[in-house]
């Protein structure tokens, strides 16, 4: 797995497969220039894991819930006022009670063809006082959910002006209103089907768009994806699998950023320009990976477990994967879930549960420092995520997305690090070796992440 220079106290076994391998999976094998990266906050990037859930309405007990959200380390959930009454099964108390219970936030929606904004706020201040809410969130796929508003009907095969105008009053009302203000709205998800031109491929319409909406109006805060990493475009496993999901240009393979918010992918209405998609506010609030076919449990695994480190290092301030646990209430491929329908964790279920517990931070670095290092060489199909604890080591994390074989990799540091600590997420939770006064580590990376712990 790895080898260091310099004294180690740890027992390592040297990989049958070194570098050769690379070019046989026909990765390009680049070096890295030395580089001073500024490491974010390794809380925020624990922040930024979410996932789908279903909830009492649909027969999944609120303990069961708990006890999932917990073990998986999630620190927000997708939830909305779809389902909600207030006799139940499903309440606000539901919501209220995993924040309490499990810590985690909440990203408050109208969901599939739902209307009522009025409903969504006054349910989100009370989300708000509790500080339980994340964002708002608009209409989920209005164009497989089309939604009434205004008394006319929008999305689907209709026209999206009446989803555009609910939209901009949703908007329009969070930020007039003295608690909910603060928060952010999340654009609707799938723009990109729009059969008319009403403008919703912008979080707020440029002048001269020649969208129905007028110039000016305002949508969202930030943009809003489900850049699921399998689609009809490349269905099958591969190399770079989310990577290229999360690639927010035109690169990408999938209707992901730039099939939504750059170029419509129904009928190629303009949005904005690649430059601008690079920092465009975004998350994801639906991802994820079924199993069946070529993917099995443990490519299941490490594509959701990688898929949260590609997208958060491409740009997105947050992602939610489909789904907690496998839904037993409607027909269909139900085998998305981190859990089985027993409530059994799956493979991705433990590398996630492993991941987030390697870089558990209770704290938060406010100023994160900046670490001189390079990685050598780099092929297309390694990837890495500078992280710094509150305690101020720094976590490097580098995972692979290679199909089959590995790569041999040489990280150097700019200085001695006293002491370094390598895991490896589908492993476990604790140091497969531990190095003192070592500069250069030579990792084995092939489809997973692996995590150094570097202390100076």
């Amino acid at each position: 797995m790895m080898k260091a220079k310099d004294r180690t106290t740890g027992h390592l076994r040297k990989s049958a497969t070194l570098t050769a391998m690379v070019l046989a999976i026909g990765a390009t094998a680049t070096p890295a220039a030395a580089t001073d990266v500024l490491a974010q906050p390794t809380a925020t990037f624990l922040d930024s894991i979410g996932v789908v859930s279903t909830f009492e309405d649909r027969g999944q007990p609120y303990d069961k819930t708990l006890e999932m959200l917990r073990y998986g380390g999630f620190r927000w959930l997708r939830g909305g006022i779809e389902g909600l009454s207030e006799n139940g099964p499903l309440t606000l108390d539901s919501f209220l009670g995993l924040h309490k219970d499990a810590g985690v936030k909440i990203s408050w929606g109208l969901v599939s063809g739902n209307g009522d904004v009025d409903l969504l706020l006054s349910t989100g201040r009370i989300l708000a006082e509790a500080d339980a809410l994340l964002a708002f969130e608009g209409n989920n796929e209005p164009n497989n959910w089309p939604v009434t508003y205004n008394g006319r009907e929008g999305g689907g095969r209709y026209s999206w002006l009446p989803v555009a105008e609910l939209h901009a009053d949703l908007y329009r009302k969070v930020k007039n209103d003295p608690v909910l203000k603060k928060y952010p709205v999340w654009s609707i998800s799938e723009p990109g089907a729009q059969t008319d031109n009403a403008g919703l491929q912008f979080l707020e319409i440029p002048q001269d768009a020649g969208t129905l909406m007028p110039d000016g109006t305002r949508f969202a805060d930030y943009a809003n994806v489900h850049n699921y990493i399998y689609h009809p475009n490349v269905p099958h496993p591969a190399d770079n699998k989310t990577w290229d999901a999360a690639d927010p240009t035109s690169s990408s393979s999938v209707d992901g950023l730039y099939g939504n918010f750059g170029q419509t992918w129904a009928n190629r209405y303009q949005g904005y320009s690649e430059d601008v998609l690079l920092d465009l506010p975004r998350v994801t609030t639906e991802t994820g990976v079924a199993i069946g076919g070529a993917v099995d449990e443990k490519l299941q695994g490490v594509n959701l477990v990688n898929v949260y480190l590609s997208q958060f290092a491409r740009g997105y301030s947050y992602t939610s994967v489909y789904i907690l646990r496998d839904r037993t209430d409607e027909q269909g491929n139900q085998t998305f879930g981190f859990f089985r329908p027993d409530f059994t964790p799956r493979l991705a279920a433990h590398y996630l549960h492993n991941l987030t517990r390697i870089l558990a931070d209770a704290g938060r670095r406010e100023a994160p420092n900046r670490l001189d290092y390079e990685i050598s060489p780099q092929p297309e199909t390694v990837h890495d995520l500078l992280l710094q604890n509150s305690d101020g080591a720094f976590q490097l994390v580098v995972w692979g997305e290679a199909l089959v074989g590995e790569s041999t990799v040489k990280v150097s540091l700019g200085e001695k690090a006293k002491r370094v600590e390598l895991y490896n997420a589908t492993k476990g939770k604790t140091p497969l070796a531990t190095f003192q006064d070592t500069s250069e580590i030579e990792l084995n990376v092939s489809d997973h992440p692996l995590v150094l712990k570097l202390v100076f």
